[in-house]
């Protein structure tokens, strides 16, 4: 098992984009599994699809943006530890988190075979709650992980944290997916 944390971490040091959106691929899926199963309680009746979408997004999508995010903060220079920490999180959370929300749920209702006009309805109703609660899981979890946590890790720190957020949009945004569907059907 060490031999394998060695390897990983080696793999994030050198090729950082490679290494960044498999874990992300990973950790999409596994959120999306852990929401079908443990919320949803779907058993065999599994959505391997929506999982598979849900990885795409992660590894596609996801990964080469918080990838180049991140690389983009490390660069940042400030007078002290504190405000790099303080002003981090800020711009992670105040400028990144509103874009990623959107682009996750917008993202979702394409890769669902929908048009992007069905991505405002699913924004309308999902978009301030999910925020809301992004801030309350990220603002404390970013603070320790540009306090702590060294650069090359910090996807992965962030990653881990990921999961159960994962798990938490992939139920949110199929229970939209599920409200969109009723009301379409009522509607014809």
């Amino acid at each position: 098992m060490a031999s394998l944390l060695r390897a990983y971490n080696t793999l994030l040091i050198r090729r950082p984009m490679i290494a960044q959106c498999g874990t992300a691929a990973v950790l999409f899926g596994a959120g999306d599994v852990l929401a079908q199963q443990a919320i949803e309680k779907k058993g065999k009746d599994h959505d391997w699809i929506r999982t598979a979408r849900l990885s795409f997004y992660g590894g596609a999508l996801f990964g080469p943006v918080i990838t180049k995010w991140y690389q983009f903060l490390n660069k940042l220079q400030f007078a002290t530890p504190t405000r790099g920490i303080i002003y981090k999180v800020w711009l992670d959370q105040a400028v990144l988190s509103p874009v990623i929300v959107a682009y996750f749920f917008g993202s979702m209702t394409l890769l669902e075979g929908k048009p992007l006009s069905d991505a405002g309805e699913r924004l309308s109703t999902a978009y301030v709650p999910t925020l809301i609660r992004n801030w309350g899981v990220f603002v404390p979890a970013q603070a320790i992980n540009f306090a702590v946590i060294p650069p090359h890790m910090r996807f992965v720190f962030v990653s881990v944290v990921s999961l159960f957020w994962n798990t938490y949009l992939s139920a949110v945004n199929a229970q939209q997916q599920s409200l969109e569907e009723q009301v379409g059907l009522k509607v014809e």
